[in-house]
């Protein structure tokens, strides 16, 4: 195959890049280098020298028509990332991804001839909330927390009927999505935009909604990217790490390689083809446990979490996932068991030097009304 996967210079593109070309596919990769990823500006270190890396911006039309030449398969990963951000960043949240995933695809669509497969990068985010169960009423996909449940800091869901504490379930591609901030909602756009288009052209086309990725090569020096650098990036600056709400709210927690396997295999296989298609663990975690993880690995136990006991716009309580149809069409199965893909993490964090922007980003986030 000849690849191209746009974002390729990113932490998940670069590790897609990487076991595309251990298994003989030419890869190349179209990326703005964005500075809040890249401070450089520059190629990063990492990056194999055997990608054919284009820098620009998936907005222009010329440099995506460019970057499309003589290739057989789409990988579209860029985007702006960071549920905070967005919030007060909507219009450069929303043209870079929904603006950028239009350019793309007009693109496509003009070369859909030469195209074997598309694959575009979804995000746990749209579900908002995860599937629940009452033990009266069973299952549940309930609604944002009330502003009157958050303000009284009672962070855990109930059942809206009895009043019982709901049980967090595995959720499955069928729970209707509840995008709840700008970055979720665009997401959403990638992710019905080139379902939509790939049906429109019997264009093979996956979209594949990532659980929470973590591993080498994430930006540590970026206060909206994945929580297990941003504490990793806290943690280095000898800071405590800063967790919302209580701590106990959870998320499953991916390894990089594991995300890469189940994109190499949509790609390569049929299975998935016109559906979106969860990739995680199954295994819920909960941020207080991987902070505490990260300071006891790089020896710093003495930076316990700092828990704020504040709401932040555009969070959900608890969301993991149903990894049953990603099994059924594309034979994933996650290798990675959280405790070994901390040690990589960590031996890796370690070797790092990270700029500590989460405060200024805490600021940020309060002085637009969107913490309490």
């Amino acid at each position: 195959m000849r690849v191209l996967i746009t974002g390729g210079a990113g932490f998940i593109g670069s590790h897609l890049a990487d076991a595309l070309l251990a298994r003989g596919h030419e890869v190349r990769a179209l990326d703005n280098l964005d500075p809040q990823v890249h401070p450089a500006g520059e190629r990063p270190a990492y990056l194999d020298p055997q990608i054919d890396l284009r820098v620009g911006d998936v907005r222009d039309h010329e440099a995506v028509a460019a970057a499309l030449e003589g290739i057989d398969h789409v990988v579209h990963f860029a985007a702006a990332v960071g549920v905070g951000q967005s919030m007060y960043e909507i219009e450069r949240y929303t043209s870079i991804n929904s603006i950028g995933a239009a350019v793309m695809l007009e693109e496509i669509s003009k070369r859909r001839d030469q195209l074997a497969r598309v694959l575009v990068a979804s995000s746990m985010s749209i579900y908002g909330e995860g599937r629940y169960r009452c033990a009266e009423h069973g299952l549940l996909a309930p609604q944002v927390r009330s502003d009157e449940q958050l303000d009284a800091r009672r962070w855990e869901l109930a059942c809206p009927d009895c009043g019982r504490p709901l049980e967090p379930l595995a959720t499955g591609e069928d729970k209707p999505v509840q995008p709840m901030s700008i970055y979720a909602v665009n997401k959403r756009d990638h992710e019905e935009m080139f379902l939509a288009i790939g049906r429109a052209h019997r264009l093979p086309t996956v979209a594949t909604r990532f659980f929470n990725v973590y591993g080498d090569r994430q930006a540590l020096s970026n206060p909206y990217t994945g929580v297990a650098a941003i504490f990793g990036g806290r943690l280095l600056n000898d800071n405590a790490p800063l967790v919302f709400e209580d701590g106990l709210q959870s998320r499953d927690f991916v390894h990089v390689s594991d995300i890469a396997a189940g994109c190499v295999a949509a790609l390569e296989g049929g299975g998935a083809d016109h559906r979106a298609v969860n990739l995680g663990t199954g295994v819920s975690t909960s941020v207080l446990d991987v902070a505490r993880e990260l300071a006891c690995g790089l020896g710093k136990e003495h930076l316990q979490p700092e828990v704020v006991n504040k709401f932040r716009a555009g969070d959900i309580r608890h969301c993991f996932s149903d990894i049953s149809l990603a099994r059924e069409t594309l034979g994933y199965a996650p290798r990675v068991e959280f405790a070994d893909g901390m040690r990589e993490l960590l031996g890796w964090v370690a070797t790092q030097q990270a700029t500590d922007s989460v405060d200024a980003a805490a600021d940020r986030l309060a002085a637009a009304g969107l913490t309490r």
